[in-house]
């Protein structure tokens, strides 16, 4: 059986309401075309905004705008969403740092779960914003998550994620079809390994990827580079965009996923080794 998937490529601002409405919108208009399935990009309801503590500590309860506006897309569309990442800062935690949290919703509009991002983003880009500390203002996360979907089993990660195969590897022993990627890669990074590191994720596992990419250029000086995809088990884009703001969809057979995984059962062909290293 198919099924309709979507990603949804955004240019996100430091305005959450702004935002929202551009998000409300562009679900609107891939639920018109059938998707039941919605993968929003990184950041899509604040990107680089300065009060990030303040937007957190207003996502504690399901309550909280971000989080009420999300099930209400989830339940009028009746869609399942994959949100992006919100800036949450669970009730009780004395750090001031946030999580970066991908909630999770069915078509019920029930938060069903959440995932925080682990791996975070301190590098320096040779580009006009140079230097990236996503630790300044997140905690990492500390836990995969696997969910059960009409889909078939779906792990949600995010952006840096992406470069850690092994977090992709530990979610694959537990039998995930799809991979969820919500991010925002820099046009410089993206540029050089954006496609090459979503495809390889999607060949090492067999599985399904929906990578949803955040595009131009943001308030903080940073530029996101957009190309967001859907990638089949055998490595092969199904769909994809380029640069804008844009949507895209295909429809995913979890009958392939099994296939390819019989007739190349590299996953159960893993040997266990030891390792020598030799000095002069």
């Amino acid at each position: 059986m198919k099924h309709k998937v979507a990603a949804v490529q955004m240019n996100s601002g430091m305005d959450v309401a702004e935002n929202l409405t551009h998000t409300e919108r562009l679900i609107s208009q891939v639920a018109r075309l059938g998707a039941r399935l919605v993968v929003l990009p990184e950041c899509f309801a604040a990107f680089a905004a300065s009060d990030m503590l303040a937007i957190g500590q207003g996502e504690q309860t399901n309550e909280g705008p971000i989080r009420s506006f999300l099930a209400e897309q989830a339940r009028t569309h009746k869609i399942w969403l994959v949100a992006g990442s919100i800036p949450y800062f669970p009730e009780g935690q004395t750090d001031d740092r946030c999580l970066a949290s991908c909630f999770v919703y069915n078509d019920q509009g029930e938060e069903v779960a959440r995932y925080d991002k682990i791996h975070l983003f301190d590098v320096n880009v040779d580009d006009s914003k140079g230097s990236y500390r996503e630790s300044k203002e997140f905690l990492p996360g500390k836990h995969l998550v696997v969910i059960d979907t009409p889909f078939g089993r779906v792990a949600p990660v995010i952006c840096y994620d992406l470069r850690f195969p092994e977090i992709f590897r530990k979610l694959a022993e537990q039998h995930v079809d799809i991979f969820c990627i919500p991010s925002a890669f820099t046009a410089v990074t993206g540029a050089a390994h954006w496609e090459t590191l979503v495809k390889a994720r999607a060949i090492e596992n067999f599985s399904y990827v929906i990578a949803a990419n955040q595009t131009g250029m943001h308030g903080d000086k940073r530029e996101t580079h957009g190309h967001s995809m859907i990638v089949d088990p055998w490595g092969q884009a199904i769909a994809s965009t380029t640069k804008g703001e844009a949507v895209i969809l295909a429809d995913i057979d979890l009958q392939k996923v099994k296939q390819i995984r019989d007739q190349m059962p590299s996953l159960s062909h893993r040997c266990p080794y030891e390792l020598a290293v030799i000095k002069k």
